[in-house]
């Protein structure tokens, strides 16, 4: 998890431009002591400026120089409370190592990054700058823009007020996302100390999450699943450091998805303990979005050896098969053989038992379907366990058949017995039904669309 340690200033090569005036690479920033030493969060590092830094200043995206093309005033965020919008981005944006292509803007202050919106956005999956119960309808000035020139997305909740606590002033911020997967929290005005908003009625975060979802099947109610999110990673950012003109910069590291080869995967010297999946021909730490893919297609078993001399992973024997056929193929032919000489003479019992090797061949191939049909084993005479059981399970069904009528016509007949009564109270639609729990302290949010899409439900679960 987040370890929040810091580590060495590292030195990074100069950046290009994004297409913004004033972004600057971080090595034309003077080493001010308002300059926050790198912290490492394994998946990602940040560093945080002061208000007399420079970079404080450069890491400020000024929308009024933009395209005004370019540039949206959402209307919709702009005059409403607890309201999420999808917004498509030009660009791939890598996020903990995963691609994407589209986010949901909230007006409480933050960006949602999950797949499916859902009514716990606060919960994990976020980007926030300043996640709080930011409320732009109190206020006409009050508005949420944002602006893509092609290589980043900039979002500007721009002089909004607190829902509960109008008095306190109006927070201009923003988070700008590049195409290199850096992220950039700006703050023109905090007119109060962060830890001073309340988060009684909504959550106040600053930083990042992500989290994968499982889904499960629900056994009491068919074609029913149920999905859980499991937060598996945090960042979280010191919010006494967060005042007017500050800004804080987030840089990706390494993550195994990144790797697209089996050698570079369990070669790579990185924060994670990286393995590759045949399976999937997929380089994972087994957490990421794509958990439940890796767990179900057995890859930590897989993974356990940590070799790529793998040629093909679609069966369960993959070198040792081809060759165990090839030879049991082989060695049925020659006693098929023998068998067609000695059938003229006489029907004498096999004078010597398989021994262990033929056995686990045996084994094997009848694992994998691929044991002859004409194997002496099945045809050895006086032997007939395929009808014995074929007989014995048509007796199990009519006798479960048999007992099932009785038992719907004795209740039938006797309503008011014990029997019926324990089954009128248990029928299906006497079930409860299945109700997601909301995570406490989550509010509510409704994304904006068209009137009657049904959202999912969810159950959040506690960080891993």
């Amino acid at each position: 998890m987040d370890t929040n340690r810091a580590s060495q200033e590292q030195s990074r090569d100069a950046e290009e431009p994004d297409g913004f005036p004033g972004l600057l690479s971080t090595e034309e920033a003077d080493n001010s002591s308002q300059i926050e030493e790198d912290t490492d969060h394994n998946y990602y590092t940040s560093k945080m400026y002061g208000p007399s830094d420079s970079m404080s200043r450069d890491l400020w995206v000024n929308i009024d120089q933009m395209d005004k093309e370019k540039v949206k005033i959402h209307g919709i965020l702009s005059n409403t409370h607890r309201q999420a919008a999808r917004v498509n981005l030009s660009f791939d944006f890598p996020f903990y190592g995963h691609l994407l292509r589209e986010i949901t803007v909230a007006t409480g202050g933050f960006i949602y990054t999950g797949d499916v919106v859902h009514r716990m956005l606060t919960a994990t999956q976020y980007i926030a700058p300043l996640m709080a119960n930011f409320d732009p309808s109190v206020s006409r000035n009050s508005t949420v823009i944002y602006f893509d020139n092609g290589t980043a997305l900039v979002v500007q909740w721009d002089h909004v007020h607190l829902q509960d606590n109008y008095n306190l002033g109006s927070f201009t911020f923003q988070a700008t996302l590049h195409n290199t997967g850096r992220i950039v929290f700006a703050y023109k005005e905090i007119p109060v100390e962060v830890s001073q908003i309340s988060s009684v009625n909504h959550p106040v975060k600053v930083g990042l999450s992500d989290a994968f979802v499982v889904v499960h099947k629900i056994q009491q109610i068919p074609n029913v699943r149920r999905r859980t999110i499991y937060e598996y990673h945090r960042v979280e950012l010191l919010k006494t450091r967060i005042t007017n003109s500050t800004a804080v910069e987030i840089t990706p590291l390494p993550a195994c998805l990144q790797f697209t080869s089996c050698g570079a995967c369990v070669s790579s010297q990185i924060n994670f303990n990286c393995s590759w999946c045949h399976r999937l021909n997929r380089c994972s730490s087994g957490f990421d979005r794509h958990r439940q893919d890796w767990v179900d297609n057995n890859c930590p078993d897989e993974t356990k050896d940590k070799t790529c001399d793998i040629a093909d992973t679609t069966h369960p024997f993959p070198p040792f098969t081809t060759a165990v056929a090839a030879a049991t193929r082989t060695t049925s032919r020659s006693r098929e053989a023998t068998a067609g000489r000695d059938a003229a003479s006489t029907s004498h019992p096999p004078t010597s038992a398989p021994t262990e090797d033929d056995t686990k061949i045996a084994l094997h191939l009848r694992d994998n379907q691929a044991l002859p049909a004409e194997s002496a084993v099945d045809r050895m005479p006086g032997s007939h366990p395929l009808h014995t059981g074929l007989i014995l399970s048509i007796l199990l069904v009519m006798l479960i058949m048999v007992a099932a009528v009785l038992v719907t016509v004795y209740v039938y007949t006797h309503p008011t017995s014990a029997a019926s009564l324990f089954l009128i109270e248990r029928r299906p639609s006497r079930w409860p039904a299945m109700k997601f729990r909301r995570g406490s302290g989550h509010p509510a949010y409704a994304e904006v669309e068209p009137v009657g899409q049904e959202k999912e439900g969810f159950i959040e679960s506690e960080q891993c």
